[in-house]
């Protein structure tokens, strides 16, 4: 993922490109406080996140890390977006400020299943947990000298609101898997440039869809928010006919 490149250097470019590592990524680093020595501590975790953006990640109550979270529920999560560059300090990051709240909301669970689905193994232990990063702020490094601060509401997305396009999400993705599974392939294919594969749709929100081929996942934006269902079929039409070289 190579965003820098594009990305104006706009407040609003730069909020969006925090949310894409988010959307995008698969795993982060997770920082955690050791106890009363405050002695940062990281750990790999994976991650999906809500239609917000905001992280989601799921751990057990037996790591470190939620011991950690239990007596102070400040956490950092570190995006990367560098793999595959060949100079990856040229890539963009985000460390991702906030808190770490556990939470219950099937939604997250379905998410978090959609782009994890080998956590099914282990998701309903008594031990396992889901937690919901409540983002105070982000540290977005764009490339070199590319450096800024991005207060928590400027992350949220704008308008069209997120949660009018969630309630509808799962009968989207149920209905693009099963009636245009063409399609969704043709979405990575040809518009990301992944390999053939059995590719399957497992996210979408006012900012575009994601995409899953056993444990290769990808990210591919709308080219503007949609605010609901409606709009949401026709920006899936209109690229399903760029896949197919129809135009766009």
């Amino acid at each position: 993922m190579d965003q820098s490149d594009v990305m104006s250097d706009s407040p609003a470019e730069r909020a969006a490109l925090v949310r894409r590592l988010i959307r995008g990524g698969a795993t982060a680093v997770l920082a955690t406080a050791v106890g009363d020595s405050g002695w940062p501590y990281g750990s790999l975790v994976l991650t999906a996140c809500d239609p917000d953006a905001a992280p989601i990640v799921l751990i057990s109550q037996l790591a470190e890390h939620t011991r950690n979270i239990a007596a102070d529920d400040r956490v950092s999560l570190l995006f990367d977006g560098t793999e595959g560059l060949e100079h990856r300090l040229t890539g963009p990051r985000a460390s991702v400020q906030g808190r770490a709240v556990a939470t219950s909301d099937p939604a997250c669970r379905e998410r978090f299943l959609g782009r994890h689905p080998e956590a099914a193994e282990y998701v309903d232990f008594a031990d396992f947990a889901f937690y919901r990063i409540a983002v105070d702020r982000a540290h977005l490094v764009a490339g070199f000298g590319r450096v800024y601060w991005i207060e928590g509401a400027a992350l949220a997305p704008g308008l069209p609101s997120p949660r009018a396009l969630a309630e509808a999400e799962t009968s989207i993705v149920a209905h693009m898997n099963q009636d245009h599974a063409e399609a969704v392939a043709l979405y990575a294919t040809r518009l990301l440039g992944h390999g053939e594969g059995a590719w399957i749709m497992t996210g979408c929100d006012t900012e575009g869809i994601d995409l899953r081929c056993g444990h290769c996942r990808a990210r591919l934006d709308f080219d503007a928010p949609v605010g609901d269902a409606q709009d949401a079929r026709k920006a899936l039409i209109a690229l399903a006919g760029r896949a197919r070289g129809n135009g766009g």
